[in-house]
């Protein structure tokens, strides 16, 4: 039976349907976070339309989308009209390579995890960092085309805050694959059943979820787009859909850094083995349980946006250099020391 479900499940063709589920999954989440954010911000601020157009502003959404489709298309008269044109692609390009390679939950049957992903690599995690780097270059091609000095210099502080915080992020990345013993992802988070690593590394996890924060650039890390100063940073050019590719790739990232956070600290989709023994558990519980997780995290993450101001981009980049790195280098030694010890 489990060679059957092995020969289902690896499919070349059911693959390429399920990475394409993914897709429309990722999407579709991403309108519900881009929804929740702008009604909870809308309650907070007695904004109109998010409280009012439809059930629960269900509807201002849909305003939203047809406003970014019908808005006159803008390309400034001095911009590099190929980059200009080819930054978003690079953008949705970066989002949809870290896709194929992020675990969406696992099916459990007869004693044996399946999981949920377009493909498995044995460097995972690496190549899911690496993808992600790949959109400060779309950025950039943003900024310089446009031609504009709020974008150059909106892009250049985003320049400052990712170099500053790639470095405790990818320490923080480092001790995890020391203490799971492999850079797979889906290793990583088998290897905490049943013991979460926020347990055995809390330093390393308040450290990475920080550097993944201002790695978003979520607030109150967003001073390459903060209004007040830049107009909107790097996208001050950009109308029509061109923004909303952007703006959407942001939200995008919002999910994956959510699902780092739980596959890498909060236990993947780890349950006990008395619930996914009956198989019609095993087959929904862990990935629900997952996605609950992960919920949970974009929705955190959600509501720091209203609880926090925005630091200054001085403040930011002395929190990177003067005491999250430092700490994730405390953390690294924390690590090799319970190796050291035995305790893993």
């Amino acid at each position: 039976m489990s060679m059957d479900i092995e020969a289902i499940i690896y499919n070349p063709l059911l693959r390429g349907i399920l990475g394409l589920c993914i897709m429309g999954a990722v999407f579709g989440g991403a309108c519900v976070a881009v929804w929740f954010e702008r009604k909870l911000s809308a309650d907070v601020q007695q904004r109109y339309g998010p409280m009012r157009v439809g059930p629960h502003g269900l509807l201002q959404l849909v305003a939203d989308a047809i406003k970014l489709f019908t808005k006159e298309d803008i390309i400034p008269k001095n911009a590099d009209k190929l980059l200009f044109v080819s930054a978003p692609i690079l953008l949705m390009g970066s989002v949809f390579l870290m896709l194929v390679a992020m675990p969406f939950g696992a099916i459990i049957v007869d004693g044996q995890s399946y999981v949920i992903a377009a493909t498995e690599m044995d460097i995972s995690i690496l190549y899911i960092e690496a993808m992600s780097a790949i959109s400060i270059i779309g950025i950039f091609m943003v900024a310089y085309s446009a031609n504009n000095k709020f974008s150059v210099l909106g892009a250049f502080r985003n320049f400052a805050r990712m170099i500053g915080y790639e470095v405790p992020l990818g320490i923080c990345i480092v001790s995890v694959a020391i203490m799971a013993g492999s850079l797979n992802i889906v290793e990583i988070a088998e290897a905490q059943s049943p013991l979460w690593f926020i347990i055995m590394q809390p330093l390393g996890a308040i450290v990475f979820f920080i550097a993944l924060m201002a790695d978003m650039g979520r607030l109150p890390f967003d001073q390459n787009e903060s209004e007040e100063e830049l107009i909107a940073g790097w996208m001050t050019e950009y109308t029509s859909m061109r923004f909303g590719y952007c703006f959407f790739a942001e939200y995008i990232h919002l999910i994956l850094g959510s699902m780092l956070v739980v596959l890498l600290f909060l236990g993947g989709w780890n349950l006990p083995a008395f619930l996914t023994d009956i198989t019609i558990l095993g087959i929904i519980l862990p990935t629900a349980f997952f996605l609950l997780k992960v919920a949970l995290v974009i929705l955190f993450i959600i509501m720091i946006r209203w609880a926090v101001p925005r630091y200054r981009i001085d403040q930011v980049v002395d929190l990177s250099w003067k005491k999250l790195l430092p700490l994730s280098l405390l953390n690294l030694g924390w690590v090799i020391g319970l190796g050291l010890l035995g305790v893993y």
